[in-house]
């Protein structure tokens, strides 16, 4: 592989070789980031240098942009700096891991999807609202656990 494939660096076509665009755009802001933190913890490139093992010339070209960023680059300045590399690169956020996709609402109650294949046995996390009036019966094939994680729910099934 080549140094400028390592780097992350053009690949001719004016793309970098992510050909992502949003991760190019991540990376372009990662030098201007570099040189913020460094100069609000009042370090040089020379100190920064010798705490990182990179050399002076790499770490200017990382903070003007001349060379992209690699983990072998930012992980021992994020250790120098003691920072978490996601405020290094400006990670975007990310939502809750353990529900991964949007809540869907149906007949007045809301359900998050826990499970993510389709077919077979699906889980979702319920919000049912309080209600006044009786629901209208509803059937369907096959089984349905539930676990009540606050209030009281009543459930009817046929006659009882």
């Amino acid at each position: 592989m080549s140094e400028a494939a390592r780097a992350g660096e053009s690949d001719g076509g004016g793309r970098g070789v992510t050909g992502d665009a949003a991760t190019d755009e991540v990376l372009a802001e990662v030098g201007p980031r570099l040189r913020r933190i460094r100069k609000e913890r009042g370090a040089t490139l020379a100190g920064l240098s010798e705490a990182t093992g990179i050399s002076v010339s790499t770490l200017s070209r990382l903070e003007s942009g001349l060379r992209k960023p690699s983990l072998e680059l930012l992980l021992p300045i994020a250790r120098a700096h003691q920072v978490p590399l996601d405020e290094l690169v400006g990670a975007p956020p990310v939502g809750d891991p353990r529900v991964r996709a949007e809540p869907i609402v149906r007949h007045g109650r809301t359900y998050w999807p826990l499970t993510r294949q389709p077919g077979g046995l699906q889980a979702y996390k319920v919000l049912e609202p309080k209600r006044t009036t009786e629901p209208d019966p509803r059937t369907h094939e096959g089984y349905e656990w539930l676990y009540v994680l606050s209030g009281r729910l009543r459930v009817v099934l046929g006659e009882h």
